[in-house]
């Protein structure tokens, strides 16, 4: 009996051994076939491919670990073949980016080209009142503007009409109107006779004249 238990236990240990051995290879097969690469590149934009500085690089397949562009968008890091990378900037969509396997003399390089991204912003209305009761007082006080029928309703008054005929000169219909009515008028009254008793100086000379007559025939007022 107990050497069957002794046997049971060797024979647990040398599976546990090879599990062990196993796991040990696979773990280092797997890393040989991931090498270690330098991954060298520039970001630019894919519109008009201009430097997108600073932007954040980073490698999903070994634990999130950040790389940052400088400010001319060159970046250079150490990675795995087969990793995958995502590269994001503020303002831009992100791409992936997986690193080849079987990568040339140990080192890739990439430009690496991003889409601007369009947000939709929230619309916001700003408000010139900083509380209710200032948007209260201003909304009482407020003139409204007047509408389309009293703003012609205005125009066409008396008193709109009288300034505007002192202050707008004359069209060239007025004018020829005013120079045939003054034509008109030179002509009738060329040869029209004018009635001298219906004219205040014609009577002064005629008083004057029976006053003058008066004191050459020597006669006074008194008689």
């Amino acid at each position: 009996m107990v050497h069957i238990k002794q046997k049971g236990f060797e024979m647990k240990r040398l599976i546990f051994i090879l599990l062990t051995v196993f796991t040990a290879s696979a773990f280092a097969q797997q890393k040989g076939e991931r090498p270690l690469v330098q991954f060298t590149g520039v970001v630019l934009s894919a519109d008009s491919s201009t430097v997108i500085p600073y932007a954040t690089v980073t490698n999903v397949s070994a634990k999130n670990v950040v790389n940052l562009a400088n400010y001319k968008g060159y970046f250079s890091f150490v990675a795995h073949e087969l990793d995958t990378l995502r590269f994001t900037s503020i303002g831009y969509a992100s791409t992936l980016v997986v690193i080849p396997a079987n990568v040339k003399d140990k080192s890739y390089t990439l430009q690496v080209k991003l889409n601007g991204k369009s947000i939709n912003l929230p619309v916001v209305h700003v408000f010139p009142w900083a509380t209710t009761d200032e948007f209260r007082k201003d909304f009482v006080t407020m003139k409204i503007a007047d509408d389309d029928l009293e703003i012609a309703r205005k125009n066409l008054s008396g008193k709109s009409i009288a300034s505007l005929t002192h202050s707008l000169p004359r069209d060239s219909k007025e004018i020829q109107t005013a120079w045939a009515q003054n034509e008109h008028n030179d002509i009738v009254n060329q040869h029209s006779y004018v009635n001298p008793l219906y004219n205040p100086f014609a009577w002064g000379a005629l008083i004057k004249e029976i006053t003058e007559g008066n004191k050459s025939r020597g006669v006074s007022d008194s008689n």
